[in-house]
Order: structure tokens, then sequence, then C-alpha cells
């Protein structure tokens, strides 16, 4: 794993500059830098590798194909890269290969098959700048689900001045000279409602992350040439899977046995792709159904224990070490587990901005980086279970969304509407006639008038999604933009209401929120993470499978745990879904209550001014004295201001 930035200005590039801003990303990749100019086109590449496949020189990157004509940086690993090469070969290809590196493979195919061309065959995670000094063009390029950052974009007013930049991170962008760029309020109002900034979007004005699966070019020194351009589309995939699962005919016994073999064999063979390295390798698990799918697969096919870790929290409603250490015990592997205090866990909140560069505010983000430190003192690379929530319906919201909208959504819109004031009515009174004590029932029935007043079932996904409902009346001069979730316009014909949330969540939630995290996270320590269940033959099989095979009898993920019950018997993962948290909740009354009060100091607000520092206190009153739970919202708002705090 690495990371690489670069910069293409219309004065003389130096290379300090280049080396400066890579020095800001330096965990990416602590075990080489590299740094190249092209002073005749202005153009500078700058590279930091975590030497993972192939430790020799051969792989110092920025790499020169043989005939000088392209230069790459590169960061992610390409897992079908000695397929690629005996292809290569077949296709009378006559490389004299240096080393064994991906690298060298990647830009081989780059050089023979072109930008579009070796794209579609790559099988990997990925993101790569590659200079073509024939065309004078740079393209930029990120691989299919998003599991590798890029961002790019301008500075400066002018002249000498202008520069395009690219990286892997923001605090690489920042670190240049002529940096010029302000924060975007309506990026800040997505970050309240999503606790994420979604790409195409960045915290800047003018700086953008390169959506998943697509490449865009640029010439002359800083012009974009057209848009991104995608290479393979979800929604393709989604509609060609969803009508050749209608095409079979077969009785549900035969197509479930059809299909628990065919996800058994992919998953098996994504997995084992990804243990494929020259350094110490591991996985985490947390005994939850994906990674204990993951290390099982991963026992299955190595000689000697796989090393797992998990870590737990001494708060029992937050700790999922037992269950992680039962499965560990069951396969045989050689399991590092950590129970952390309340005090260690939020050490780290302080570092949290350096860590995740850009407004961030999952708050797993806290457990995500501290499994990855405890990781990192024993493997290089380690293997994650994410990505099976979203391919086979494992979120509560799967399982209860559809439930609720059903019989919501059959109501008439004036019927809801009415119903939605009455409850909202009640909410404020805090009490409905002959229902006696609820716990948290006003924050039910807010829930429950929101989903009522849903003009249509993805506007009802939408709200569910949302920390902050109305974003735009906080942020100060800001103006929320449109996403892929307010236009249904936009989204391909899919049979109901699973399907357009699992469709939106790989989208936007998978690549913006999980895949962020895990990538800042592992890469704060220089760790490498592989997603084996991302792996583009696993999502296309996804889609393939029957919405009935995936959500059935009121849970998710019933075709992945028939996979998983081959190797780890059904009564040490089956459990309620519990999330990979902590007690933010607690916290903020308690130990940190000082650290929030002083960010949300009001005059701080108001000197700032990002914030309407009015419905921020409010809420913030009501979390206090314990009549509202806003912890997730005020996290929001709290990320941000510690954020913004670390910048100036």
């Amino acid at each position: 794993m690495c990371g690489f930035a670069g910069f293409w200005a219309n004065n003389q590039p130096r290379a300090c500059i280049a080396e400066n801003m890579i020095h800001q990303i330096r965990p990416r990749g602590p075990d080489d830098t590299g740094v190249w100019v092209d002073q005749h086109a202005g153009l500078a590449l700058a590279h930091c590798r975590l030497a993972v496949v192939d430790l020799t020189p051969a792989g110092h990157q920025p790499m020169h194909s043989p005939s000088g004509r392209y230069t790459l940086v590169y960061n992610g690993e390409i897992y079908n890269h000695l397929d690629l090469r005996e292809l290569l070969a077949r296709e009378g290809g006559h490389f004299h290969w240096r080393g064994h590196s991906d690298t060298e493979t990647l830009l081989a195919a780059l050089c023979h098959w072109g930008v579009g061309g070796a794209l579609r065959r790559l099988n990997g995670m990925f993101a790569f700048a590659l200079w073509d000094a024939a065309e004078r063009t740079l393209t930029l390029a990120r691989d299919r689900m998003g599991e590798k950052p890029l961002y790019y974009g301008h500075t400066g007013e002018g002249g000498s001045s202008k520069a395009f930049l690219f990286a892997s991170q923001l605090k690489a962008l920042t670190a240049y000279p002529d940096w010029q760029v302000d924060i975007d309020r309506n990026s800040l109002a997505l970050f309240l409602r999503h606790n994420h900034v979604p790409a195409p979007h960045s915290i800047y004005q003018g700086i953008f992350k390169l959506p998943p699966a697509h490449y865009v070019v640029i010439a002359d020194g800083s012009r974009v040439v057209g848009e991104p351009q995608c290479y393979w589309r979800l929604a393709d995939v989604a509609m060609a899977g969803i009508a050749a699962a209608g095409s079979h005919q077969t009785s549900q016994t035969l197509a479930s046995q059809t299909m628990t073999d065919e996800l058994d064999a992919l998953v098996r063979d994504a997995v084992g792709r990804r243990m494929v390295a020259d350094v110490p390798l591991g996985a985490f698990l947390s005994g939850g159904y994906d990674s204990s799918l993951v290390v099982a697969q991963m026992q299955a096919q190595s000689h000697q224990p796989v090393k797992t870790f998990s870590i737990g929290f001494q708060d029992a409603d937050y700790n999922e070490a037992p269950y992680a250490r039962a499965v560990a015990d069951h396969l045989g592997t050689c399991h590092t587990e950590l129970i952390l205090t309340p005090q260690q866990a939020m050490a780290v909140i302080p570092d949290l901005p350096g860590i995740y560069d850009e407004p961030f505010a999952d708050a797993s983000q806290i457990p995500t980086f501290l499994v990855s430190r405890l990781a990192r003192e024993h493997v290089t690379v380690s293997l994650s279970g994410d990505g099976g929530d979203e391919l086979f319906g494992g979120y509560n919201r799967h399982v209860v969304g559809p439930a609720i909208w059903q019989p919501l959504g059959r109501l008439p819109a004036p019927l809801r509407a009415g119903l939605s004031r009455a409850v909202t009515l009640a909410a404020q009174l805090g009490q409905v006639p002959g229902l006696g004590r609820v716990p948290q029932l006003t924050e039910k029935l807010d829930k429950l008038a929101s989903a009522l007043r849903a003009e249509h079932g993805l506007a009802f996904y939408r709200d569910l999604l949302s920390h902050w409902k109305q974003p735009n009346a906080v942020v100060r001069h800001g103006r929320e933009p449109a996403t892929l979730l307010d236009c249904q316009e936009d989204l391909p014909t899919l049979p109901g209401l699973l399907e357009q949330m699992m469709y939106l969540d790989m989208m936007t939630y998978l690549p913006d929120d999980i895949l962020t995290k895990v990538d800042r996270a592992s890469m704060a320590v220089s760790l490498e993470a592989r997603v084996p269940m991302l792996d583009h033959r696993l999502v296309e099989f996804a889609w393939q499978v029957p919405s009935g095979f995936k959500v059935r009898d009121g849970q998710g993920k019933w075709l992945l745990r028939q996979v998983l019950q081959r190797y780890v018997p059904a009564q040490l993962t089956d459990r309620p879904k519990q999330g990979f948290s902590v007690p933010i909740e607690h916290w903020l009354r308690g130990p940190l209550r000082g650290w929030a009060e002083a960010l949300l100091d009001e005059q701080r607000l108001q000197r700032e001014g990002f914030f309407d520092p009015v419905p921020i206190r409010r809420m913030w009153d009501q979390y206090v004295s314990g009549r509202r739970r806003h912890h997730h919202a005020l996290w929001n708002v709290l990320m941000f201001q510690a954020w913004f705090e670390a910048t100036q």
C-alpha cells in the first residue's frame, strides 16, 4: 500500500515541493519515497511506498515504462497481476520484467491496452496517476468500489500561481505553497446530513474526489478534458444481475445449493488472491458473519494458524471480543485480543482530525483505528470483512426499512401528512394517550413523523440515513447540493425498496463512509487493509442473488450465512447485529463533556461563523439533560469543530 501526490503548474516545478507534499502522507508508505519532475512539462510526481509485493528496488515509484513515454504513481494492489502477465504474453507483448511487483504489471497493461482496456481487466483496489509524455496528458483513475482514495483540483488565482493538484489524501494538497482554497459550506451541509462528505465533493471548494470506477484526463497543464469517465457501472451490473436471476426458474432448494456453492468458491478465490504478500499477513476478526467467513476461508487455505486481531471494551454492550475469541478458537487461529479501557479509547480522539484528514464522524472510526494499530504490531497486511452488509442485505435498515415503508407507502399522501402532524404534536407533548411510559418516546415519534412525511420510498430511506434532517438551517450560507439520494430519476429501475437501498449503499455509504474509514485508519499506522468481499466478481454475483436469499425471516445475509455454517457452527455467530462502535452517547455526557462544551461554546460558534449556534446549543441542552439522544448529530458538529481547529 502506498500514497502519491503531484502537481501540474504554470511555473517550473520544484522537487522540494513534491517532497513536502508526500511527506504529509508518509505513514501510507514508510518504506521508500520517490520524486520525479518533468521541468519542461511543469509536472511533478511523488510517491511513498509500503512494500508488500516485491520488496526490492524493482518496485520503486514513480515507475517509467521501458520506452520512457509513460510514468506511473500508484496506490493499491492488483490481485490478478500474474494472470495479466500471462495474458500479455499470449497477446504478443514482449516485456522484460525487472521484478515481480504488480506496479510493473499495471504499467505494462496500461501501455499495451490503454487506460480503458487495462482498467476493465484489473481485479484490485487502486488509484493511480499516469503521465503520457507523448500526448502530454495526465490520467487519474480509481478502482471499481472506491477502496482507494483520490483527490484533485485547482489552487491559485491564475498566472504563475495556478496549479492542478492531486493526491491520495487532502493533507498532501494543503501542503502546496500556493494553497488558496476555502472551506465549502455546501459540502459542510452534506457532511451534517451524512457524517461524511460524499463524492465527488470534498470539504474544500474546487477540490474533488474522483468517484469509484472512474478516470479523468487532464491536459495543457490544468485543463480537465471532459467529465470523469465511468469504466464499470454498478447500475448495469445490478440490472443485468436481476435479469439473470429472473430468467432462472429452478426449485428453491436447488437454487439455494447452487448459489451457496458458487458463493463459497468465489469467496475462497477472492480471499486466496488477497493472501499473496511478501510480508506478514493477518485478519481483523469481530466474530460477526463477514469477518468470520473471511478468516475461515483464510485458514482453509493456510498451512499455519492465521493471525487474527480483535479489540474489546469493558462496557459489555459494546464488547464483541468474546464472540471473536470463540470463532478464533474454533478455527484454530493465532488470536490477539486487546480489551480497552474508556480512557485508552478516548485518548485517540485528539488524533482523529489528522487521521481522517477531512471531517468524518462515523464513531466506529475509533475502534477501527485501534484494531488497525493492534494488528500493525504483528503484521503488515490485514484482511477485513467489510462489504458483506452492502452485498447481502446485512444492515438493520435492509430488514426493517421495507417492512415499515410497505404499509406506510400505501396510505394516501394527504392522510400521511395529517398523521405526521398529529405525531409531531404528540412528540412535543411527550406522550401518547393509552401508551403509558415508552423509552425514548419523543425520539421515536419524531422518526415516525418524519417517515410519514416522505414522498416515496427513497425519500424515506434518505431520512433514515440523515443525522441532521435540515442541515441548511444550521450551516450559515450553505446550501446542500443534490446527491444520488435525491435524484430518483438517475437510479436504475430496480424491483423494490430493498434493492434500491442496497444499490445506494454501494454507491454512497460504502465508498464514502466504510471504505474511507478503513483506508484512513489502516494507513495511519502503515497497515494495508484488503477487502475480499468487494472483489468485483463477488459484487456481480451478489446482484444475481434474489432478495429472498438475502433477507429472510427477519434477518439479513441469509445466503452468506449458509456458506459460513460450512466452517463455523451457527451458535457461534448467530446474534443480533451489534455494529463496531463505542459508547459516544455516555462519553459526551461524562468524561468528554468538557471537551465538547469548549468546541460547542456559543461565542466560539458565532465567531467562527460556520454554524448557527441556536439549534446546536438547543440540541446540546436537550442531550446533556437526558431528554433526547442527539449524540450522533452532535458528534458530526464536534468532528468538524475538532478538524477545523486542527487546520488553523
